[in-house]
């Protein structure tokens, strides 16, 4: 799909390419009160019963410690279910989305009404370079790079490490960031965080008490950095890779956004399972709307949403190696990549000056 331009003819286009989509998309935005209820039954069933039987072999640590992945992996499906509900999708009552969604963010251990605040703003600045920095992988361009201190450079190497950004910083997120608000956060979203740790404080004494603090404490270490990294690997390669859409805010366009700056995330049958069907990420961005057990549906509802590529699992691993988007190319890129640039810039600016010199010469 190509990057709107400026002209009459192509606004035109446009308004009409967003008036059909929105009336394909229309009858998926309508929540189906079986089909989220047997999905709130199969991921908190599957999840308590992982449990049951870790409960059953305390003690046998090669048992319980896969198991303990496993609810990390149950735990990013009950996210989904959180992220819906956050969403105002997954149920048509807000009150029913509001008490889930607060229990899930209890099982994955996110204050709710604070991360839905957050989430609301990166949907509406995804992809818009002027409007980075919330809920969002932090993201410079070349040409900031280049420009940044040293400090801010090395701060930047640290933050986009692979260990770091899914193993270490997902851990941190959950277990420490999450359980204070922002600065200049609103009254209701303080509230939600303080609420949650109060709430979160019971829920470890009782597992505690049930397992036995030591045991517990090691487990859900397990089961939250299977779930932690496998989450934020998930939203890194939705919007990490080669040709996302990113655009000045003067030009950014939100259905660009969604289907250019959104991944087709492909994933085999178990692991979209597990994910909620977050990788029709795509159709997620276009309209938050719509529930994920739905946006399979939606996908193949019309030819338009087929446009995207998809990525696969093997496909995006080379996202590990994107950094910087580079404005100039409009594709994300390695650091090998940025410095060429530099030193294309210099050996620019050298002969620039040589012929200059050539010149006054002259």
């Amino acid at each position: 799909m190509e990057i709107p331009q400026d002209s009459t003819a192509e606004k035109a286009r446009r308004r009409a390419e967003i008036k059909k989509w929105k009336a394909i998309v229309a009858e998926h935005q309508k929540p189906h009160l079986g089909r989220a209820l047997w999905q709130v039954v199969n991921t908190f069933g599957s999840y308590l019963a992982v449990w049951v039987l870790i409960w059953f072999l305390q003690g046998t640590w090669w048992a319980t410690l896969p198991l303990a992945m496993l609810a990390g992996a149950l735990t990013v499906r009950m996210f989904i279910i959180f992220h819906d509900c956050g969403h105002g999708s997954f149920f048509k009552s807000r009150t029913a989305n509001t008490v889930v969604g607060w229990f899930c963010g209890l099982f994955t251990w996110t204050p709710y009404g604070y991360w839905s605040s957050e989430h609301a703003q990166h949907h509406a600045a995804s992809g818009d370079l002027d409007r980075r920095g919330v809920g969002d992988i932090w993201t410079l361009t070349v040409q900031e790079y280049i420009e940044s201190s040293r400090w801010k450079r090395f701060a930047y190497r640290l933050a986009r490490n692979p260990f770091i950004l899914f193993v270490v910083a997902p851990i941190f997120l959950f277990t420490i960031w999450y359980r204070f608000p922002a600065v200049g956060s609103k009254p209701k979203e303080k509230r939600s965080v303080w609420l949650m740790n109060v709430a979160l404080f019971f829920f470890v004494l009782g597992m505690g008490w049930i397992f036995g603090f030591g045991q517990y404490l090691i487990l859900q270490l397990v089961a939250m950095a299977a779930a932690g990294s496998s989450g934020v690997w998930l939203f890194y390669v939705q919007h990490q890779f080669e040709d996302v859409y990113w655009e000045r805010g003067e030009n950014w366009d939100f259905t660009a956004a969604a289907l250019q700056g959104s991944s087709f995330y492909k994933l085999p049958r178990v692991l979209q399972w597990f994910s909620g069907n977050i990788g029709y990420h795509h159709i997620h961005h276009l309209c938050p709307s719509i529930p994920n057990y739905n946006l399979e549906r939606c996908h193949h509802s019309d030819p338009l949403f087929h446009e995207v590529p998809a990525i696969t699992l093997f496909t995006s691993l080379k996202s590990f190696t994107y950094r910087l988007w580079d404005e100039s190319s409009r594709k994300l890129v390695g650091y090998r990549r940025m410095n060429e640039i530099r030193r294309e810039k210099r050996d620019r600016e050298t002969a620039a000056g040589n012929a200059s010199k050539g010149d006054m010469g002259a």
